[in-house]
């Protein structure tokens, strides 16, 4: 079974039954972890930049803004991680 990169309705985690030969929902699933991975790599160096750019430091609003979308793309991170097999300690 593979733990796919998106919840079902409720929130529940969603599994398929793959094989080796790369079935369409496996096909999905590598191309939005894909997706997942290099947004959240925007995401960091975009933080990143404005954390250390020249210009006014980064309000409240913007730095909550930035840690809820950190969250979220280290949520798809780790469930990527799950799925490889690669389970965080």
């Amino acid at each position: 079974m593979r733990l796919l990169p998106w919840a079902g309705p409720d929130g529940q985690r969603c599994y398929v039954s793959a094989d080796e030969s790369g079935g369409f929902v496996s096909t999905l699933a590598d191309q939005m972890e894909e997706v997942q991975l290099d947004t959240g790599a925007e995401l960091l160096d975009h933080v990143t930049e404005l954390l250390t750019a020249d210009t006014a430091p980064a309000s409240a609003d913007e730095l909550r803004f930035c840690v809820h979308r950190l969250c979220e793309a280290l949520r798809d991170a780790l469930r990527v991680a799950e799925s490889r097999g690669g389970r965080p300690a």
